[in-house]
């Protein structure tokens, strides 16, 4: 059984991650030599860090459970249609409906609203209770964006195992970190220094 770790913070971020959270959330379950992983969305305290790192969300959200499991499905969601772009293979119906129903259930134009002593202005509503339908609608649309912009042919899966994560290849580099990166190596040099002779 793998065992899952979740108070440790795990390698830097992809690149790529920074400029498309929807990536960051895709990479937020680590998958680790040994058969281990960091969930970086393990808890409701850690899913409501990840949205506050991100701006998404204030501090004192208030994440519960059932948000943060919202979250880890978008995640999925994501990831699967990640695979199918890398893979050059159709996108799942389940994951292109989830991500479509998560960018259509929060309105996205500035709606009117009307203060007592200035009068009428236009604003997002932003309720506490529609915080985290805000942050998955946000990202969901930047895995979107991702996926229909030049950037989708650079997307990738790090081309070290265990590693689970995506990347926007940057040349020829297939890996999402350094440590990902000696890993492969010492994989490979491991293969040649084994192989038997005469091959």
């Amino acid at each position: 059984m793998d065992e899952i770790v979740t108070a440790e913070p795990g390698p830097p971020p992809a690149p790529g991650a920074e400029q498309y959270p929807s990536l960051a959330l895709a990479n937020s379950a680590i998958a680790l030599p040994g058969g281990h992983y960091i969930d970086q969305l393990g808890t409701p305290a850690a899913a409501n860090q990840w949205l506050t790192e991100r701006g998404l969300a204030p501090v004192d959200a208030g994440m519960r459970e059932m948000c943060a499991a919202q979250l880890r499905s978008l995640r999925e969601q994501i990831r699967a249609l990640f695979a199918s772009r890398v893979a050059g293979l159709p996108a799942l119906p389940a994951a292109l409906a989830a991500v479509n129903d998560t960018l259509t259930r929060v309105p996205t134009a500035p709606l009117l609203q009307w203060d007592d002593k200035t009068g009428p202005y236009r604003a997002a509503p932003h309720p506490t209770t529609q915080i985290v339908d805000h942050a998955l609608a946000t990202l969901a649309a930047d895995a979107a964006d991702l996926l229909t912009s030049p950037d989708a042919e650079r997307l990738t899966a790090c081309g070290s195992a265990p590693c689970n994560r995506y990347l926007l290849r940057h040349g020829r580099r297939h890996w999402c970190s350094t440590r990902c990166g000696d890993r492969a190596r010492a994989a490979r040099a491991y293969a040649r220094r084994t192989q038997p002779e005469g091959r």
